[in-house]
């Protein structure tokens, strides 16, 4: 049995244990009968997203990875609760939302829909939300992103990007327009915390979503950055809260029941513990998961209706448990790990590529991110790795990834 078969059959397992199995059941029933799922009568629990005043559900379907089934996916996820799809030019996915809302036209005035391009300069930002909404077949969507700020920027581009008087025109350009309701950025960069600090300083940003897991330290320039944005009332959006390998996120599994042994008494899984952990965080107004089977909406569904949040000692077992699971990128990277190790390489990123090219399929986009890295953010040699890997909030293993990311994506 692969490693990603043991996975699925770990959560298989906790599913069928209780009251989680019957909404799974449901969902697959009806939707391999061909049935539609009828709709809740009450969505998941909501949150203001910032300044905007637009209450989102807390929980918010991802469709970076989506499968070839994304209409019975997008179908059963609306049944469950989720009222906030979110899809980018990258992911190809736009063609599916598409299909979805002209079979259920009457779902896109319950929704929060966003989309993502990546625009070089403030000025691209119009045209390329044309072609978002040409290829979505909609006059609108709530919420437009400038994908992965810092990712195709070099840093003092991006940190002059998210608070340019260009950027603000351009927003209020978009809002007249009533082409997008809303705009902001997403960023998992390494300069992120000073991205993110950047725009609340501009205050003019609806929405950030930032790559995030739940044990910041409270002097971490990431956690004082959000704060800054909190404050701004600038919305804040959770994702890549776990990204790795199966064999990681199977590691996971068993640590997180060493760890953290009262999550099963409360009927949670580990990744429904993992949830419960984000949205803890007040400042967090919804989570961006990519689903990618029906039970996966089932249980993460089920955690959104169940939210409590979690005690210190709770957010700590988790924490140790990831730690514990060797994993292969560090959401919270601020660039520590580089300086620590003496070196202009971007470790943070470099690993990150490889997570995309090794574990989520992307090969392609992630040999040609790598490419376009300058050699000396590439060039890794001569580095302390292990001092990197000792600063890194994440304890990445250094000395065994980037070996294999030069292998791979070169």
């Amino acid at each position: 049995m692969s490693e990603h078969d043991r996975l699925d059959v770990g959560r298989r397992e906790f599913l069928q244990t209780g009251a989680l199995a019957a909404v799974a059941a449901a969902s697959v029933t009806s939707s391999s009968r061909g049935d539609e799922p009828n709709a809740p009568k009450t969505t998941l629990p909501t949150r203001k997203l910032g300044k905007t005043g637009v209450d989102v559900t807390i929980l918010n379907h991802g469709t970076w990875q989506a499968p070839g089934a994304l209409d019975r996916m997008l179908r059963t996820s609306y049944a469950s609760g989720v009222r906030y799809f979110d899809t980018a030019k990258a992911y190809r996915t736009e063609p599916g939302v598409a299909k979805w809302l002209q079979a259920m036209p009457e779902v896109r005035k319950d929704i929060f829909l966003a989309t993502k391009d990546s625009p070089r300069t403030p000025s691209q930002i119009m045209g390329m939300l044309d072609e978002r909404l040409a290829t979505l077949k909609t006059d609108y969507v709530d919420l437009f992103f400038v994908h992965a700020l810092g990712d195709h920027h070099t840093p003092k581009e991006a940190v002059a990007f998210a608070k340019s008087p260009d950027f603000a025109k351009a927003i209020e350009a978009i809002k007249k327009s009533g082409k997008a309701k809303f705009v902001g950025f997403s960023t998992h960069h390494a300069t992120k915390a000073q991205i993110i600090q950047s725009a609340a300083e501009g205050g003019f940003v609806d929405v950030i979503m930032v790559a995030y897991t739940p044990w910041l330290d409270k002097e971490h320039p990431v956690n004082k950055a959000l704060d800054a944005a909190h404050a701004k009332g600038i919305g804040l959006v959770s994702m890549k809260q776990l990204s790795g390998s199966d064999a990681q996120r199977l590691e996971f599994l068993g640590q997180v029941s060493k760890h953290v042994p009262g999550l099963k008494e409360k009927g949670f899984s580990p990744y429904q513990g993992l949830l419960q952990a984000i949205w803890s965080d007040e400042r967090i107004s919804t989570c961006c998961v990519s689903m990618k089977n029906l039970e996966q909406i089932a249980e993460n569904s089920e955690a959104a209706r169940k939210f409590e949040p979690l005690k210190a000692a709770e957010l700590q077992g988790l924490h140790d448990a990831f730690l514990a699971s060797r994993p292969t990128m560090c959401a919270n990277c601020d660039g520590r790990c580089a300086v620590a190790a003496g070196t202009g390489a971007e470790l943070g990123t470099l690993t990150r590529f490889l997570t995309y090219h090794e574990h989520h399929g992307h090969r392609s986009e992630a040999r040609r991110q790598y490419s376009e890295l300058s050699e000396s953010a590439r060039d890794w040699k001569g580095a302390d790795l292990a001092a990197a890997q000792a600063a890194c909030p994440s304890h990445l293993d250094f000395a065994d990834l980037l070996p294999k990311a030069e292998r791979y994506l070169s």
